[in-house]
């Protein structure tokens, strides 16, 4: 039996894979880490804080969804390694501006 995967196939497949989920899934985590990074609370007790918070939690809420897709067997096969950087430096970017507003 021959093997699924032919290396002229995979370079199309990445493609097929990857730009939806960085379209769907990375690209609105990177919108809301880059609100919650910009977003300054004006006084101790603004309500912009719990804005910060929220839009940090969907952003790491985002990247465990990237991760458990890119998780799975076809995506981890055909997709590099570097498909986990981004997740990790986005979730870790968002916890720590949630901690420390």
């Amino acid at each position: 039996m021959s093997e699924l995967d032919l290396p002229g196939d995979r370079g199309c497949l990445r493609w097929v894979l990857g730009v939806p989920l960085a379209a769907l899934v990375y690209l609105p985590a990177s919108l809301s880490c880059y609100l919650a990074l910009v977003m300054q609370p004006q006084s101790p007790h603004d309500r912009v804080r719990e804005d910060i918070r929220f839009m940090a939690g969907v952003c790491v809420f985002l990247c465990l969804v990237g991760l458990l897709i890119t998780l799975t067997p076809v995506f981890r096969r055909t997709l590099g390694r570097w498909w986990f950087a981004l997740p990790f430096l986005l979730a870790a970017l968002a916890y720590v501006r949630a901690q420390t507003v």
